[in-house]
């Protein structure tokens, strides 16, 4: 194992952040896996489970039976983990840009295939090799003008050349779930069966050029301009553990287990894959997720608890005016998975405090939370 150092841009004189990454397997491997965790540095589960899966490949590479190379980054956002105003961690968003860590990040596909266009060849290996060394080249050239752009940067430039990326994330209370494009379920279908996952989610682009959307948005470029003349790239998937106050030995083991299973059954680490746990339920389009806003303000009471399937107008909620006693019900317009509510109790009025997962599609355009 080698441990890297990246130093992010300064951004005072005195102060200084670095994101560490530890490379695992042989000089020579057949493939590249990246694995990132809290992006959003205020979701921590995955924290957890990189720090186990960290000590398990130790004992993999060890004994030989590592294939391919395993990067992990455990600590994605040092610049959002510290950002806590008055005992609330605040790391979803920048303070200094108020942008989301997990949006913006640099799509060059433009420059990428301006540059191979005259050079690609027959062989579509080659091709591949060559989009990826020009694509890794190409964020190298890239001067971040500040320390979140350095950030997203060191990131990418991490992850640009990987076979499988994935970015483990977490959400408010929830079951465990996957987002992905469609393209990807077959690849990523054995991952959901092994972590247990109650949902997975497919979108072309969800909008707001995420991690792994910035992955996946570059190759899908690179197929629409070059269809046919490079082998089939690597993919990615945003996992979302559970919620944010799942931080568990237990939990952290069990998904640990759920990812290393994953890695021998797509041939990374030598060995018998397990056997495959059967899908619990079948991916639904992202663009089905209802957003259950809360019509008014008041107590949240939940009568629903994530991991229900609800029925269209079924109630979820009661929020309660303490001064008034008005008692205002909320329900989800379309049927479908509770997979996800706040672990906020007091609504703001059009606060959304809850995530249906229903199975036809009815949204457009930018589908991501804020």
């Amino acid at each position: 194992m080698q441990t890297h150092v990246h130093s992010l841009l300064t951004a005072v004189p005195g102060t200084a952040r670095q994101i560490h990454s530890f490379h695992y397997g042989p000089a020579t491997a057949a493939g590249k896996v990246y694995i990132q965790a809290s992006l959003h540095a205020d979701e921590l589960p995955g924290m957890l489970v990189l720090w186990h899966l960290k000590q398990q490949l130790a004992r993999i590479e060890t004994a030989g039976l590592l294939r391919w190379s395993v990067v992990l980054v455990p600590v994605a956002n040092p610049l959002g983990l510290e950002q806590v105003c008055m005992d609330v961690p605040q790391g979803r968003f920048d303070n200094e840009s108020r942008e989301n860590f997990n949006r913006f990040f640099l799509d060059v596909s433009q420059q990428v295939g301006d540059h191979v266009q005259g050079r690609l060849t027959d062989d579509p290996a080659k091709n591949l090799q060559l989009i990826r060394s020009t694509w890794r080249r190409t964020l190298a050239d890239q001067l971040p003008a500040t320390q979140l752009h350095s950030m997203r940067l060191i990131l990418q430039r991490l992850a640009c050349d990987a076979d499988i990326v994935l970015d483990l994330h977490c959400d408010f209370e929830a079951v465990q779930h996957l987002y992905l494009s469609p393209q990807f379920w077959p690849s990523i279908e054995p991952l959901a069966r092994y972590l247990g996952a109650r949902a997975c989610f497919l979108a072309k682009e969800a909008g707001g050029q995420s991690f792994d959307e910035s992955f996946t948005v570059f190759w899908a470029q690179m197929q629409a301009r070059f269809d046919g003349r490079f082998s089939p790239p690597g993919f990615a998937a945003t996992v979302e553990l559970r919620g944010v106050a799942d931080v568990d030995h237990r939990l952290a083991r069990q998904d640990c287990q759920a990812l290393l299973n994953y890695l021998v059954e797509r041939g990374a680490i030598q060995g018998q894959a397990s056997p495959l746990p059967p899908l619990l339920n079948a991916p639904t389009p992202l663009a089905g997720v209802e957003p259950v806003a809360s019509p008014v303000g008041g107590l949240i009471v939940f009568c629903a608890q994530v991991g229900d399937f609800l029925k269209a107008g079924q109630m979820l909620a009661e929020i309660i005016d303490p001064i008034t006693d008005q008692v205002t019900p909320v329900v989800c317009t379309h049927a479908g998975l509770l997979y996800v509510r706040s672990v906020r109790r007091m609504a703001t009025a059009g606060m959304v405090i809850a995530h249906v997962a229903g199975a036809r599609a009815y949204r457009q355009g930018y589908l991501l939370s804020p």
